[in-house]
C-alpha cells in the first residue's frame, strides 16, 4: 500500500530556475525513505511541496489519500515534519514545548502523550529543562517527539542529523529504526551523508539538479556498478597520463577511481600498468562500492560535501590499503 504518491511533481521559482524537475516516486507504509543529495539539490523543496508548505509548479501528489493542493488540512493532520533547522522555542522547557504543539493539533490526553513521546525520544528525564541547556543532539531528538506529537502516519525528516558529531548521529539513527520497528511508521528523510540512506533506508532516491537520477535499495544501487573500486593517489603529472591508460577511470583530485570486477586480483595488474608507464602510485586503495561511488558513476562528481573522505574511511577499516608501489 503506497502512503505516498508523486508523479511529476515540478516546482520553478519566480527567477526561473527549476528546483524540483518532474519526479515520480511511490513510498509504502512503514517504509524508510531516503531523498539522497547534495545541498541544492531539490531535497527540502520536495518535502516543502508534499508537505503543503509550498505551492508545486506541476504535477500531482498524494499523502495518505490526500491531495496536496486541495486537501491541505487532511495532509497536515496525517503528517509530523522535523524541519533542517532548530524549530524549537529555547527559551521554553521540553514539555512546554510539547505542550504547546499538542495544544495546537488538539491532541486528547496530552500529558500522556507527550509522556510517551518523551519515552520514545528518552528525555523524560529532561523535561522541564530549558531547551537552550540542551546539546544539538537533545534538541534535535526533542524535534521528533515534538513531530511525533499528533500520531502521525508520515514522518518527514529534513536532514535529521545536519551539523551533529557521529555519536550523536548514530544515537538519532537508532530512534527512526525505532520508529519504524515498534510503531510501524512511514518515515521520508532527505540527506547528503551516504552512511546515513545505507543504515537507515529501505528504498534510496538519488536525486541531482532537481531529478531523480536512481531509485532502489542500497544494495541493488551499489551492485549495479558491477564491482569493487580501486583508488590510485598519484603524483599531478601523472593524472593525465593515468587517464590515457585507464579509459574508464574517473578523477577526483589527484586520485584515479577504477571500477573493477574482483579488486583482489586486478590490482597487480593495475599497479603493474603503472610501473611500466612510469607513473608513480603514492598510495592505492581497494574498497568496496558505495553510494558515492553511484553517485560519481551518475554524475561524474563526489556527493559527499561534510562526510569523512576516502582516506578516513580507510583508516576506519572500510578498505584495504597498499602502499609503496611507486615506479
Amino acid at each position: 500500500m503506497n502512503v505516498i504518491e508523486v508523479k511529476n511533481l515540478s516546482k520553478t521559482f519566480s527567477h526561473g530556475i527549476k528546483a524540483v524537475d518532474s519526479v515520480t516516486f511511490n513510498v509504502e507504509k512503514g517504509e524508510i525513505f531516503g531523498f539522497l543529495g547534495p545541498n541544492g539539490a531539490g531535497k527540502t523543496t520536495t518535502i516543502n511541496m508534499l508537505c503543503t508548505l509550498l505551492k508545486s509548479t506541476s504535477g500531482d501528489g498524494k499523502i495518505c489519500g490526500y491531495d496536496i493542493a486541495s486537501q491541505h488540512n487532511q495532509v497536515r493532520e496525517c503528517i509530523g515534519l522535523v524541519f533542517q533547522d532548530m524549530t524549537l522555542d529555547d527559551q521554553l522547557t521540553a514539555r512546554e514545548n510539547l505542550e504547546l504543539h499538542a495544544r495546537l493539533y488538539g491532541v486528547p490526553d496530552r500529558k500522556k502523550r507527550i509522556d510517551q513521546v518523551l519515552e520514545i525520544v528518552e528525555l523524560r528525564d529532561r523535561e522541564n529543562s530549558i531547551v537552550k541547556t540542551f546539546s544539538g543532539g537533545m534538541q534535535r531528538r526533542l524535534e521528533i517527539a515534538r513531530g511525533l506529537i499528533h500520531y502521525p502516519k508520515v514522518l518527514f525528516l529534513d536532514e535529521p542529523t545536519l551539523g551533529l558529531d557521529p555519536q550523536t548521529r548514530k544515537h538519532v539513527w537508532d530512534y527512526i529504526v525505532k520508529l519504524k520497528k515498534e510503531y510501524g511508521m512511514t518515515i521520508f528523510l532527505t540527506t547528503h551523508y551516504m552512511e546515513e540512506a545505507d543504515e537507515l533506508c529501505d528504498r534510496i532516491a538519488v536525486i541531482d539538479h532537481g531529478k531523480i537520477i536512481a531509485l532502489d535499495t542500497s544494495k541493488k544501487l551499489k551492485d549495479s556498478l558491477g564491482g569493487d573500486t580501486i583508488i590510485l593517489d598519484l603524483n599531478d603529472r601523472d593524472v593525465a597520463k593515468a587517464l590515457k591508460i585507464f579509459k574508464d577511470a574517473k578523477r577526483f583530485d589527484g586520485q584515479i577511481i577504477l571500477s573493477v570486477k574482483n579488486a583482489g586480483k586486478q590490482i597487480e595488474e593495475v599497479l603493474e600498468k603503472c610501473r611500466k608507464n612510469k607513473i608513480e602510485v603514492v598510495e592505492a586503495n581497494i574498497r568496496k562500492p558505495t553510494l558515492n561511488d553511484v553517485f560519481l558513476k551518475l554524475t561524474g562528481r563526489e556527493i559527499r560535501e561534510e562526510t569523512v573522505g576516502l582516506k578516513e574511511q580507510l583508516k576506519r577499516g572500510e578498505g584495504f590499503r597498499m602502499r609503496g608501489h611507486g615506479r
